[in-house]
């Protein structure tokens, strides 16, 4: 993976880079660095998320890994065939995605789990890196209305032309695919905004795109 995609050393945005300092001084056996991507490099279902959660992704130092919106989420690529196991432990448990990739928006922890504004711009260039090695057909799973921007950002394209809504599918230039979905956060698990069967819906349709953009050839 190089660079331009993921930098471990990035302090780009120096809120965030200072709160990693701090968090590799207060837990010294957490990853405490920009969480890179994981998954298959060629993979054409990608995976949009938020930020790694402090004692999540930024400690495991895997997208999702720890954070309990982890729990839903690889329960989900497993039940589909996405993921060689339910349950994403830490790093090095062996868990592999299959032709799947997840990705974040904001690589860095960010405090209360708040990115600003700018620090999302900041960051789309290493989204908008790996979405430059995406192939035609690839679909692109944003969660929630950050990912959502963040993908459209990335790929140099007007927000006001595609709207956020859970479920919605979105047509991208270049025969990209994006379907939105809340994001799987406790927030929206515990309220029911998301249930398990709404994002296994959206999960399932992705998954579904993506297998037909290989049998078809489309990529």
């Amino acid at each position: 993976m190089t660079t331009a995609v993921y930098d471990p050393d990035c302090t780009l945005c120096p809120r965030l880079a200072a709160f990693l300092a701090e968090g590799r001084r207060a837990y010294p056996d957490y990853f405490c660095r920009p969480v890179p991507p994981f998954g298959d490099p060629a993979a054409r279902l990608l995976i949009v998320g938020l930020a790694p959660g402090f004692h999540g992704a930024n400690a495991s130092g895997r997208p999702f890994t720890g954070d309990y919106a982890g729990i839903l989420l690889y329960e989900t690529l497993f039940e589909f065939g996405l993921s060689t196991a339910p349950v994403s432990v830490s790093a090095d448990d062996g868990l592999r995605l299959l032709d799947c990739r997840i990705s974040n928006s904001v690589k860095c922890v960010p405090p209360g789990n708040k990115p600003l504004p700018t620090e999302i711009a900041t960051c789309n260039r290493y989204l908008a890196a790996e979405l430059a090695t995406v192939r035609s057909g690839t679909v692109l799973l944003a969660l929630g209305s950050i990912a959502h921007g963040a993908v459209l950002r990335a790929l140099g394209l007007k927000l006001s032309a595609y709207r956020f809504a859970h479920g919605s599918e979105h047509a991208l230039p270049g025969g990209l695919h994006m379907i939105d979905s809340y994001h799987c956060s406790r927030y929206n698990t515990n309220t029911r905004r998301l249930t398990t069967r709404m994002f296994q819906d959206v999960v399932g349709r992705a998954a579904a795109r993506a297998r037909d953009a290989r049998v078809t050839g489309n990529a």
